[in-house]
């Protein structure tokens, strides 16, 4: 059996002991992987993938969502306002929204097209200047402003908490957030720390070095 398949059954098997309370998608990062590299894991069915560069998902993805339109694609980098029309055409789910900018011109590109996306909120839950994210003080009137003056679809919070070993807590803090707005999906955990996000109640978690190894 190929290598990627036993290593992304062996994550299933991880979140099935974990015992979630909402069923957890899989979002194979494949972002900077071949095409080549990934096939196999589209061939045994998995629809869930990552990119985190506008270009690069269309040059890799265009022709397979053509042939499988069951494919989900996630943009899970930071994405500018200049690329969000192309982000619009290639992606099912928005991971980075992060600014009323941002939100504004998805919303027309959305309309422009007849398409409509999910959203994720980006959290900067740590406060960290280097961070993209909508602090939490601002995330209320933020959200409200996406949802009813632009119609967007947000479903749910997603973060990238600060690299201090306290993943847990701040997992914890965006399960709480994410349940005062009454969301359903909560996008956080990575391949070191998916299984603490599981325990806080994500369920969309974003693995990619553990699926197709290491990046050259």
């Amino acid at each position: 059996m190929n290598t990627i398949i036993q290593r992304f059954d062996k994550i299933k098997s991880n979140i099935t002991l974990a015992k979630p309370l909402k069923p957890v998608n899989i979002i194979a990062v494949s972002k900077t992987f071949p095409i080549e590299h990934i096939l196999p894991l589209v061939d045994y069915g998995h629809l869930h993938y990552g990119e985190n560069k506008v270009q690069e998902a269309l040059a890799k993805w265009s022709e397979q969502k053509k042939r499988n339109q069951n494919l989900k694609l996630h943009m899970i980098g930071k994405l500018q306002s200049n690329k969000a029309r192309d982000a619009v055409k290639i992606f099912d789910f928005i991971h980075s929204l992060d600014n009323q900018k941002l939100a504004d011109t998805l919303a027309k590109h959305q309309m422009d097209i007849n398409k409509s996306l999910d959203y994720f909120i980006q959290v900067n839950i740590g406060n960290e200047i280097q961070k993209s994210g909508i602090p939490v003080n601002e995330l209320d009137p933020f959200y409200n402003y996406c949802v009813n003056e632009i119609n967007l679809k947000v479903s749910g919070l997603m973060v990238i908490p600060p690299n201090d070993n306290k993943s847990d807590k701040y997992f914890k803090s965006l399960n709480e957030l994410n349940k005062s707005l009454a969301l359903e999906h909560l996008s956080m955990g990575m391949s070191a720390d998916y299984m603490d996000a599981i325990k806080n109640g994500a369920t969309f978690v974003r693995v990619g070095s553990s699926i197709f190894g290491s990046r050259s």
